[in-house]
């Protein structure tokens, strides 16, 4: 394995039933017809895959207008903040990577949420001991700052071709005229249902009449189109401190819930200070050379890049791509496992913790805990840690942790090329489906809940766990975007949605499309599973009905069911210069792809 550590160079500077928010359904316009979803797109003059079709073809509008990747990618995820408001949007955060073309470089910005500066590791503790996790969620206590904003705003400065403002019309559009709602929207909506009617703010955008939004039905919010309006003409000045700010910190501080409800959701502590003080980080990404290709992916806060750098780098010695079924899916979860063992332990927010990522992506820890693995048998959870500053061959360091640490499925995947050769990979989120469930009043956009992504208390008694709470600091998340290069020309990007199944469902479709001989739609429709250093395997019901599942659970694995698992996208270029684009086919609903000009 060659110079796995190395770290990159741095950086340089539907529609007969009309659902209105603003008014009765008769104030509303005529029913809007969202464009129909396509998993797979070839063609020429860049790609665009996401979730939803809508958010698709403001990235190829963008695109076909002369924007480059990082336009169409804001212009993409500011269009999720209106039709995946669930999942993505400007009250959360996430991870951008950028590849550009003409330097050769990969540069990432951190836009995860922050703790309030007064956050300490007491956050979640009531009596000394720890909220229950449903109170923690929906509360003005689980609000962190918002990053996506200002990682919008910086990427489009730093190395886009239009303006910030330019960016935001598609979604500016969308949610003026509305996109029609879909069963995956209704049953989300269904899902939060119960807590969104004691927000009176959500229950009037949300469950317009006090029922679902019906599907077929077109869905407008012009609050947040009126804030995108703003947005493109101030700036996030607005946001971070001005009006904007104001009204975010009074809605955390006082969460506007419904006195009838009888809920306590408990205030937050970010405040005007805290707001003001945000930064959009850029930092160097993570690298690693796998095989012929070069690997860049989100460094902490993130674990994405760490633990995805890792299993590959216990794989590496391996003979992945000869492996019959059985060996490639028992190798896959035991490197995944062994990673999450030494993710749980070592990383955190790096400035609040030493973590040790040059040495976790080294060739000689890879080596250290690669020889844990046999061929005859499954290890078993939970699995003790390594110490990467001092491995030893074979050897663990320290007691397993007890639990697994909980992260909220809620979060969108964007990938996205251009007729230059740029990509981006950019995964956002709010961290639960439906965030906080707090509507920002007057705004139009849900709040995040992404401190719940600490651990409320140390996730193994007696040892140093890096994320708990502190001040300022950011919760430790499993967003993992990922951009491939060979002999330095992108090859492919991809990421995906899904808690810490995020990491494992990326690992997988690399797996799938670098050594498996899979296309990059079959990698990504393939059967999945999640091993996360827990007593069984999470699968999905089509994994449980492979063949290989006997002969993996007479070595020893442990399977559980789980309807589905991640939500990818991803981009690859072809060797004849054209763009493939590649969604889920069936998953969330299925995805969308796009190109700007389809291929015959």
């Amino acid at each position: 394995m060659r110079a796995l550590a190395r770290i990159a160079p741095p950086l340089l500077l539907a529609t007969a039933l009309v659902c209105s928010v603003a008014g009765p359904a008769t104030a509303a316009g005529p029913p809007v017809q969202s464009p129909p979803k396509v998993p797979e797109a070839v063609g020429w003059g860049g790609a665009v895959a996401s979730v939803d079709a809508d958010a698709t073809a403001a990235g190829i509008e963008v695109l076909r207008k002369g924007g480059n990747a990082v336009d169409a990618a804001v212009a993409v995820a500011a269009a999720l903040g209106v039709t995946e408001p669930y999942s993505a949007g400007i009250g959360g955060g996430g991870y951008f990577v950028y590849y550009d073309h003409a330097t050769g470089r990969v540069s990432t910005i951190d836009g995860r949420e922050t703790a309030s500066r007064t956050a300490d590791e007491g956050l979640f503790l009531e009596g000394g001991k720890p909220l229950p996790f449903a109170d923690a969620v929906t509360s003005g206590l689980s609000v962190g700052v918002p990053g996506s904003p200002a990682t919008w705003e910086t990427a489009v400065r730093l190395w886009g071709r239009r303006s910030f403002a330019d960016a935001l019309k598609p979604a500016q559009r969308i949610a003026d005229q509305g996109f029609t709602v879909d069963q995956t929207f209704q049953d989300q909506t269904a899902l939060n249902q119960a807590r969104f009617k004691d927000f009176p703010d959500t229950a009037k955008l949300f469950l317009p009449g006090g029922d679902l939004p019906v599907v077929g039905s077109t869905f407008r919010n012009p609050d947040l189109a009126a804030t995108y309006r703003q947005l493109g003409k101030e700036g996030t000045k607005a946001l971070y401190q001005g009006d904007l700010a104001t009204d975010i910190v009074r809605t955390i501080q006082h969460p506007p819930v419904d006195p009838a409800s009888g809920r306590n959701a408990r205030p937050g502590r970010v405040d005007a200070t805290d707001l003001a003080g945000y930064q959009a980080k850029r930092q160097q990404p993570t690298h690693v050379a796998y095989r012929d290709y070069d690997l860049y992916s989100i460094a902490p806060s993130s674990s994405g890049g760490t633990t995805v750098g890792e299993a590959l780098g216990i794989l590496e010695d391996g003979e992945v791509g000869r492996y019959d079924g059985t060996q490639y899916y028992h190798h896959f979860l035991d490197a995944s496992r062994i990673a999450f063992a030494d993710r749980n332990r070592w990383v955190g927010d790096p400035a609040f913790n030493d973590v040790p990522v040059k040495e976790l992506l080294s060739e000689r820890y890879a080596a250290s805990r690669a020889c844990l693995i046999s061929p005859d048998r499954a290890l078993t959870s939970p699995l003790a840690p390594g110490d990467p500053r001092h491995p030893a061959a074979c050897a663990s360091a320290g007691p397993a942790p007890a639990a697994e640490p909980y992260e909220g499925l809620s979060t969108s995947h964007l990938t996205v090329a251009d007729r230059w050769g740029n990509v981006v990979s950019y995964t956002l989120t709010l961290e639960q489906t439906g965030g906080s469930g707090i509507t920002v009043p007057g705004r139009g956009f849900l709040l995040n809940n992404e401190l719940t992504d600490f651990n409320f208390t140390p996730l193994t008694p007696g040892v140093p766990d890096p994320n708990l709470p502190g001040p300022g600091k950011r919760p430790r998340s499993s967003l993992s975007p990922t951009i491939v290069l060979r002999d330095g020309e992108p090859v492919l990007a991809a990421g995906s949605p899904g808690g810490a199944t995020i990491i494992t469902t990326t690992l997988q479709v690399l797996l799938g499309r670098l050594d498996r001989g899979l296309s990059l739609e079959q990698a990504i429709a393939a059967p999945r599973a999640s091993q996360r250093n827990t007593a069984a395997t999470q699968a999905e019901p089509a994994f449980l009905a492979l063949p290989e599942r006997a002969r993996l659970e007479a070595l020893g694995h442990v399977f559980a069911s789980t309807p589905e698992i991640g939500a990818a996208t991803g981009v690859e270029r072809l060797p004849d210069g054209r763009w493939v684009a590649a969604a889920e086919p069936v998953r969330r609903g299925g995805g969308a792809a796009a190109v700007v000009r389809p291929a015959p």
